[in-house]
């Protein structure tokens, strides 16, 4: 129950549009919720009903979580559309996801095949993190950041196509950052 309270103080703490107690209507909320029960009939072993439930979850929410994904406490997703949580993936405690943020598979790994997310880690929409890396503890990984194959340190924040690491112990990256700024410019320049 203990890690329930916590997924709904995470709500309060990363989403300041929340009233009173309509997070019970917030798909990030079910679906994690859900999960919980979820995760712990995929661990009793039980066949076939976890794959359905999760299934079903799916449709009623719009957010995929695979049944043996290990999800830790404070979790929380805004919005939720289109996450997809693969089978190996183990989240640490008190992370942030917004919609359409992946953590998938490549196809090419068996065993451990999907990401290990650190504490405090801030994901933000429409990231892909592929494979068996690590993000560790701290970490920031901006909208649309495409394709994460590589682990990622501690304390970091991370952004672009491809992802590059421009901030690390709060300093930024020199030789990362006028790149970055350079493509922020440029496309804005466009929408002008």
């Amino acid at each position: 129950m203990s890690v329930i309270l916590d997924d709904i103080r995470a709500i309060y703490r990363n989403d300041p549009a929340v009233r009173n107690i309509e997070f019970i209507l917030y798909p990030g909320f079910q679906a994690i919720l859900a999960h919980r029960i979820i995760h712990m009939l995929w661990k009793l072993k039980v066949p076939f009903i976890p794959r359905l439930l999760s299934q079903m979850t799916r449709f009623l929410t719009g957010l995929e979580i695979h049944p043996g994904a290990t999800i830790g406490r404070g979790f929380f997703v805004d919005h939720g559309a289109g996450v997809v949580i693969g089978e190996t993936t183990v989240i640490g405690d008190n992370c942030v996801l917004f919609h359409n943020v992946t953590l998938g598979g490549t196809g090419k790994h068996h065993g451990k095949r999907h990401p290990t997310i650190g504490n405090n880690v801030f994901i933000g929409t429409g990231a892909t993190l592929l494979g068996p890396i690590e993000v560790g503890d701290n970490v920031k990984i901006g909208a649309n950041a495409f394709v994460v194959m590589r682990d990622i340190p501690s304390n970091c924040s991370v952004v672009g196509t491809p992802a590059k690491i421009i901030k690390r112990d709060g300093v930024f990256r020199e030789e990362e950052l006028p790149k970055t700024i350079d493509r922020l410019f440029h496309e804005e320049s466009r929408l002008d």
